[in-house]
């Protein structure tokens, strides 16, 4: 269960500003809500099954202190990414507002190949690295996925009823320390194994 509450909380602030939760708030002033979030759905839950099983053979292969270690450095990366900032440029954006056919096979498409190398998925292969057995595992994969679509749902219902983004500076900040308060722990344990 801690799994996947760490894994819904750190991927829930990690994606507050990022490109695909712009990408959520673009598609969703073109098709219906629901058709957005369904693909993104499908998206994020195999992007982040491929990024579990990867953290998975990581952590099966090196002992949990430098894993922890790594893991926290990684967070702290994360959070200086995150406070460089994430944003569309013109392409992805007339891309994501010219989709054609399906809307669940366009918004999915776009964000699977957008979540690919993407700082979510790393997190995730971190948070899968982190914790061993098949049912931290499953949590890890759980949450992440449901953190993220939470996330971009916030960002569809924002895109629909302000038509204007959160407000940038706050969410930049706050996620940034969540990566770094992550972060930081995760050293702690690795020091200390």
């Amino acid at each position: 269960m801690s799994a996947f509450l760490i894994s819904l909380a750190v991927i829930f602030v990690a994606e507050l500003g990022d490109k695909s939760q712009l990408m959520a708030m673009t598609f969703a002033t073109r098709f219906r809500a629901w058709h957005v979030l369904i693909g993104i759905t499908a998206a994020t839950a195999i992007v982040h099954l491929a990024s579990v099983a990867l953290g998975a053979a990581l952590g099966a292969a090196l002992p949990t202190g430098p894993i922890s270690i790594l893991a926290g450095i990684a967070f702290l990366g994360f959070a200086l990414w995150t406070l460089r900032g994430d944003e569309l440029d013109d392409d992805e954006r007339d891309k994501a507002r010219r989709a054609t056919g399906s809307a669940i096979l366009a918004v999915g498409g776009a964000f699977f190949l957008a979540e690919l190398g993407d700082k979510t998925m790393l997190a995730t292969v971190t948070l899968a690295a982190d914790h061993g057995g098949l049912l931290a595992l499953a949590g890890v994969w759980a949450g992440s996925t449901i953190g993220m679509v939470a996330a971009d749902a916030l960002a569809i219902v924002v895109g629909q009823m302000l038509g204007r983004k959160l407000p940038e500076r706050v969410i930049k900040y706050g996620a940034a320390a969540g990566f770094a308060v992550f972060g930081a722990i995760l050293l702690a344990e690795g020091i200390a194994a």
